[in-house]
């Protein structure tokens, strides 16, 4: 008896997407920059995945793991190629603006990522040791390289935050008789910026600031070794 060939697949049929850690990183991103971090659940990654939460847990380990593969996504957009070429100072201004612009982006992701541990984010421990690495070679002793990058980084997160916050939320109106100072200074910096975001301004005189210090520091640290 002759074998019944099995119906071949007709053409033009969509195929169903291939779950994996990148697909699941980038629907939860997604999902919290819609949802927040209050909204962020396992159930609600697979309703937006279009899979059974089971699903999900074939490919990670579960909501943490979850997290690390989300830090990555928004750390590799982190520019760190000006360490390979620039002095630290300089490179770490590329940095700074370029990290800011990443989360800003993502604003639900700031104090999600900034309570975590590391863990399971190997790309984003990458972009930390490149930057350690440049330091350590322009002369940081290493007890301090990371507490001079953290510095640095919860003022840039903090710079995140504002760069989404509303662009008048000190506008004293209303009550410039009672504030002058406040009022005064208020209308002196709207003059300055001529159009200019605010927020922008803000992280450019702190950032330039915090570099200043740092900059002081490593001088003195380095006389100290002649």
């Amino acid at each position: 008896m002759a074998e019944i060939a099995s119906p071949a697949r007709r053409a033009g049929r969509p195929r169903k997407a291939v779950l994996t850690r990148d697909l699941i990183a980038h629907a939860a991103l997604r999902l919290l920059d819609e949802s927040g971090a209050e909204g962020f659940t396992m159930v609600r990654l697979a309703q937006a995945l279009r899979v059974r939460p089971s699903a999900i847990y074939n490919h990670v380990e579960g909501k943490e793991d979850v997290i690390a593969s989300v830090r990555e996504l928004v750390s590799d957009r982190i520019d760190v190629s000006a360490f390979a070429t620039e002095q630290w100072d300089v490179a770490m201004l590329q940095w700074a603006r370029s990290y800011r612009r990443a989360f800003a982006t993502h604003p639900p992701t700031i104090a999600l990522l900034a309570t975590l541990p590391l863990t399971g984010a190997l790309r984003t421990m990458h972009m930390y040791d490149t930057v350690v690495a440049a330091m350590v070679r322009a002369g940081w002793p290493e007890a301090e390289v990371l507490s001079a990058i953290v510095a640095i980084e919860s003022f840039i997160l903090g710079s995140a935050l504002d760069a989404v916050a509303p662009g008048d939320m000190f506008d004293p109106a209303g009550a410039e008789h009672e504030v002058p100072a406040f009022a005064s200074a208020y209308a002196a910096r709207a003059a300055a910026l001529d159009g200019a975001e605010p927020a922008d301004a803000a992280f450019e005189l702190g950032l330039r600031a915090l570099i200043d210090g740092l900059r002081s520091r490593h001088a003195a640290l380095r006389s100290r070794l002649l």
